[in-house]
């Protein structure tokens, strides 16, 4: 399959999210272009997410749910990160009203969790971080402890998390990566920069290499690792740490090399690659089937190639 017709493909996606970010970041039309704008309008008139904002109740949080977090992963803070992943209007009232619903019922949390013992979790803060700047809401007062919380993470604990034995935690890392992406460059301060810094690090060492690496720990290497996955909660694979690397503009970093050429070796006869989704049973059914997430990994990859500079649209 040529270039052109991998975008065709792309193009004849059922869910508007793909044929908007395709038009807009593989062939680089102009927001005003008017197949771009009637790919972004559609976005919120047709496919997942109308229906995911269809269950927020006037409250701002999801209809239905035992916590912002439970069940996985139709809550409100699972909801909001699909949200963004999905390229939902950030100005949208529903969005806004997720975002200040988040913040007001974590506000007292992040505090608490500055101190030592309780620097992890860092997948939750990154992913919140995430919506709350994608929506706009970077200079909320309350984003300040959650930024101090990623960078106490990367600098006191070095990446560890409970959940990982204590251990340096790739998912945390890449995710910290993802929300601290997000951030305008004037809010980027010396201890953000060494959070970044302390994150490409680690996922870079040629200790824990992204393809074939080995880690400190009897238990095997998650599974997903090394598939390539639409959608992700706090989970991370190769492909999520290259598409985090792209939007810091990092990908040119020596360690990060071998997993650009594991994700090119990926790409099928037909210029797709494969994809899974392993969490289709515990969130919207309105992502769609397997050819839909066939279609998100393969924009996926054609945008960190792209941005690598081993891909380009004819």
């Amino acid at each position: 399959m040529s270039v052109n017709n991998l975008v065709e493909w792309l193009l004849g996606a059922n869910t508007p999210s793909i044929r908007y970010l395709a038009l807009r970041d593989l062939l680089d039309r102009p927001e005003a272009d008017g197949e771009v704008q009637r790919a972004r309008a559609a976005i919120m008139e047709m496919g997942p997410v109308p229906a995911i904002l269809a269950q927020q109740t006037a409250d701002g949080h999801w209809a239905g749910e035992r916590s912002y977090y439970t069940p996985k992963y139709v809550s409100t803070h699972w909801s909001m990160v699909l949200l963004v992943e999905l390229a939902a209007d950030p100005a949208d009232a529903r969005l806004q009203h997720g975002v200040d619903y988040m913040l007001s019922q974590t506000e007292a949390k992040a505090p608490a969790f500055h101190a030592p013992e309780a620097q992890d979790i860092i997948c939750f803060w990154a992913n919140l971080l995430r919506y709350v700047v994608y929506c706009g809401r970077a200079d909320d007062p309350r984003v300040a402890p959650v930024l101090t919380l990623i960078g106490l993470a990367s600098q006191v604990r070095q990446w560890g998390c409970r959940w990982n034995a204590q251990l340096p935690c790739a998912w945390g890392a890449a995710r910290a990566l993802w929300g601290l992406s997000s951030l305008p460059p004037a809010l980027r301060t010396p201890e953000i920069e060494a959070a970044i810094r302390s994150g490409m690090a680690f996922l870079c060492a040629p200790d824990y290499a992204l393809v074939g690496g080995t880690y400190p720990t009897e238990g095997a290497i998650h599974k997903h690792w090394s598939r390539l996955n639409f959608p992700l909660f706090y989970q991370a694979d190769i492909l999520f740490v290259l598409r985090a690397a792209a939007e810091l503009g990092m990908l040119d970093q020596p360690g990060l090399q071998p997993a650009l050429d594991w994700l090119e070796a990926r790409q099928g006869r037909n210029g797709r690659w494969r994809g899974t989704s392993p969490y289709r049973a515990h969130t919207w059914r309105e992502l769609g089937d397997r050819e839909e997430t066939a279609r998100w990994v393969s924009l996926h990859a054609a945008l960190v190639l792209k941005r690598a500079g081993r891909w380009r649209a004819m």
